[in-house]
C-alpha cells in the first residue's frame, strides 16, 4: 500500500483532515457513490456512529473493510 493522503472533510460545517491510504479512499469514495451520498455525508454518519475512543480515519477503514465483508 502507498504512504497515507490526507484529505479534508467537513463534518457537520466544519472542515477535518483524515489521513487514508489512496486504496481506502478509492474504496471510501465508491461507497458513499453507491448509497448516492457525498463522501462528506458518509463521513459525517460515521463520525456520528464511532466511539471516542476511535479515530476518524480508523472508523473509516473500519467501515470499508464491512462494507466489503457485507456487514455494513
Amino acid at each position: 500500500m502507498a504512504r497515507p493522503e490526507k484529505h479534508s472533510l467537513t463534518l457537520a460545517g466544519h472542515r477535518t483532515s483524515v489521513s487514508l491510504e489512496p486504496e481506502f479512499w478509492a474504496a471510501f469514495r465508491a461507497i458513499a457513490d453507491y448509497k448516492g451520498m457525498t463522501i462528506n455525508a458518509l463521513a459525517a454518519e460515521i463520525d456520528a456512529d464511532r466511539g471516542i475512543e476511535r479515530g476518524l480515519a480508523s472508523a473509516i477503514r473500519v467501515y470499508v473493510l464491512r462494507h466489503h465483508m457485507g456487514q455494513g
